[in-house]
């Protein structure tokens, strides 16, 4: 339960039932807009919710809240289905090289077994 400035606190109940003029309720706008009080001024002193004082303002301001909006820009579409073709193409291009490399170890695995030399040994401990 909030105080207000006259030193008496008022049950849920009978906040919750109050109504305020529209002039009332405009007046208490424009103070906020003008900055002479602030909403949580505005709330502790008269036991009002933020959720009301702020629907208030919404309402009665003579300020347009700017909308919001969600761009997608079709260049960043385009960049991301770019950059995923190209993620393909380097897969695709390392699993040719892998294929590549097995065949090699595969050759010189033959040519050892052919040739009855240690091609490997021989390739790695030459400086």
């Amino acid at each position: 339960m909030g105080k207000i400035s006259s030193g008496f606190t008022r049950s849920v109940s009978e906040r919750r039932y109050r109504h305020f003029s529209e002039e009332f309720k405009r007046s208490k706008v424009a103070e906020i807009l003008e900055g002479r009080c602030t909403v949580s001024e505005l709330c502790r002193v008269h036991e009002l919710s933020f959720t009301s004082v702020y629907r208030w303002i919404s309402l009665y301001s003579t300020h347009q809240r700017p909308t919001r909006t969600i761009v997608e820009s079709k260049s960043d579409t385009q960049k991301i289905l770019a950059l995923q073709k190209r993620i393909a193409e380097l897969e695709r291009l390392v699993g040719q090289k892998q294929v590549q490399l097995e065949f090699k170890e595969k050759m010189i695995e033959l040519a050892e077994e052919l040739y009855k030399v240690d091609i490997k040994k021989k390739f790695t401990d030459t400086p």
